[in-house]
């Protein structure tokens, strides 16, 4: 009972503490803007047609099965995965909360008002702009310091807790994501691999762009690394 107490006294001071700081009303705008941003970019992808990035191609494929919007789907998804960061003693921020609901939510939204893209010379600047767009968000809401993405924490975690690169462990749980997404019958196609080849630079690049100073040189990121290495929400 101890212990339980004491764990949630630190998630409580771990979301409290990054509600302070001088840059306070920047990083609120944009951890929400990026949130709501990756959430619209990752509809722009599905319009696209050409294959999701990892974890929309699970999203969309338990969606198919389930006959819920794919935006309630990434909702329980991360409220799942949530769950998860108990066993591995992740605290979540601000932000990791915000992510389970503000990206299902705009990404229901964004689907509602753009159509399907029919023939190549949409659907090819339909997925250029989604990945280009979830780069500019993925930067965004990290920079903002509030804490990881429900997915971002269970890489990190598993990476604090195995010792294995961050590298191995997010390719061993996108890889395991992607495959069973397609056979729920999720969309894995070449847009899956250029989201994958790209997103990387992308992030880190709107990573420098939209970078805050951490108040007294520190930092209220939750997940145990930098966050450049907390790359991405997937």
């Amino acid at each position: 009972m101890h212990q339980s107490t004491s764990t949630t006294g630190g998630r409580i001071v771990s979301i409290a503490s990054g509600l302070r700081g001088r840059h306070l009303p920047r990083r609120l705008l944009q951890l929400y803007i990026g949130l709501a941003l990756y959430g619209a970019s990752s509809a722009l992808l599905v319009r696209a047609g050409l294959g999701l990035e990892p974890w929309g191609v699970l999203h969309q494929g338990l969606a198919e099965r389930t006959g819920l919007t794919i935006g309630v789907v990434s909702i329980a998804v991360g409220a799942v995965v949530l769950l998860l960061w108990i066993p591995i003693r992740q605290r979540p921020g601000l932000g990791t909360v915000s992510n389970v609901f503000v990206v299902g939510i705009a990404m229901d939204g964004t689907l509602a008002v753009v159509p399907d893209a029919h023939g190549l010379a949409l659907r090819i600047p339909l997925l250029a702009a989604g990945i280009v767009l979830n780069g500019v968000a993925t930067g965004l809401y990290i920079s903002a310091r509030f804490g990881p993405g429900p997915r971002d924490g269970l890489m990190t975690g598993l990476h604090r807790l195995r010792g294995r690169s961050i590298r191995l462990v997010r390719t061993a749980i996108e890889v395991a994501v992607v495959a069973t997404g397609f056979l729920l019958g999720g969309t894995a196609g070449a847009g899956t691999v250029v989201y994958a080849l790209s997103i990387g630079p992308l992030a880190q690049l709107f990573l420098r762009v939209f970078a805050i100073p951490a108040a007294g040189g520190g930092s209220t990121v939750v997940a145990g690394s930098s966050p450049e290495r907390a790359i991405l929400r997937s």
